[in-house]
């Protein structure tokens, strides 16, 4: 019996210090959790984390292509994409970025350019976001959801850094491919900077196309949106060349998506901090009998100067003939 007594005790005080040295283990080395996250994902088929405003990409069945007209802004570039392929990851909307790069000696051309992109992209989407490069949205309540009650205009006079006037609808506005098509897309008459998305409100507004904008912000017009031409000044090209002024005041008729004209040069994917981007390399073609001004000015005179120069001197050498 004391035989016995002295190998129980032994084995009690083997199960003992066996039992200490798991629990010591198990104490000091720490526990990769990860697959377990994996598999409690896989097990709900829903992503751990949604946030954002918009909506959740696997139920809508709505792809957003985010339409970028560019050229020489590789800096904001740097900066747009990462931000807002982050920004719409939150919202769970699915998208493609599209760079339209304008690879020619004419001058920029935002609207043909935003056309041509359309063109490119619209088998792979069902609506479009028109937006500058230099504009971030910076408030988590500006959503980029399917506008399905009309053009959603995200960069409202009440809210971009710079312009206020009540029918802007530039920097960024989310359009449906069937309302694109509808008004013919943009006019293709506008070299240069500015007033292309004036016509292009005219558009809407003979459509009867209802703007809708964002409401009950908690931002205003200092941090709704980060604009980064602030920060990286360049010069704009203002230039109104020959009869440019009176033409592009008028609504334009003649020109649109239907009739744009270019040449595809490249298609490039970009990665930038993990996001990435699809750029066309494009030409456009301009036809400077209706729109002389899309050359740029040459020299110290503008265009016009110099035609009338040309002419002057044609009329001296036929009236010395």
């Amino acid at each position: 019996m004391r035989l016995l007594a002295v190998k129980w005790m032994r084995t009690l005080t083997v199960c003992i210090m066996c039992s200490l040295l798991l629990s010591l283990l198990i104490a000091f080395v720490p526990i990769n959790n990860s697959q377990y996250l994996c598999a409690k994902q896989s097990a709900t088929s829903k992503p751990l984390f949604t946030a954002g405003t918009g909506f959740d990409r696997h139920e809508s069945g709505h792809k957003l292509a985010v339409i970028v007209p560019f050229r020489d802004r590789f800096d904001e570039l740097l900066l747009f994409v990462p931000h807002l392929d982050a920004f719409l990851n939150r919202q769970n909307v699915s998208h493609k970025i599209y760079i339209i790069n304008q690879s020619d000696n004419l001058r920029f051309n935002r609207a043909s350019l935003i056309n041509v992109g359309y063109l490119l992209v619209n088998n792979d989407c069902d609506y479009i976001a028109m937006h500058d490069v230099d504009l971030l949205p910076l408030n988590a309540q500006l959503s980029y959801a399917y506008p399905a009650n009309g053009p959603f205009h995200i960069a409202s006079p009440e809210l971009h850094p710079k312009y206020h006037y009540k029918t802007f609808v530039g920097g960024i506005l989310l359009v449906t491919n069937e309302h694109f098509e509808k008004v013919d897309g943009m006019s293709n008459r506008y070299w240069g900077w500015g007033l292309e998305d004036d016509e292009f409100y005219a558009r809407l507004k003979e459509a009867q196309l209802t703007v809708n904008r964002p409401h009950n912000l908690s931002t205003g017009i200092n941090d709704t949106f980060l604009h980064l031409h602030d920060r990286f000044p360049r010069k704009r090209d203002y230039a109104k060349l020959y009869n440019q002024r009176e033409v592009t005041r008028r609504r334009d008729r003649e020109t649109g998506l239907h009739n744009v004209r270019y040449e595809l040069i490249g298609k490039k994917r970009l990665t930038i901090e993990d996001s990435e981007c699809v750029v066309y390399s494009v030409r456009l073609v301009c036809d400077v009998r209706s729109t002389p001004w899309c050359q740029p000015k040459t020299g110290g005179a503008t265009s016009k100067q110099q035609q009338q120069k040309s002419s002057s001197t044609r009329k001296k050498k036929k009236a010395g003939a």
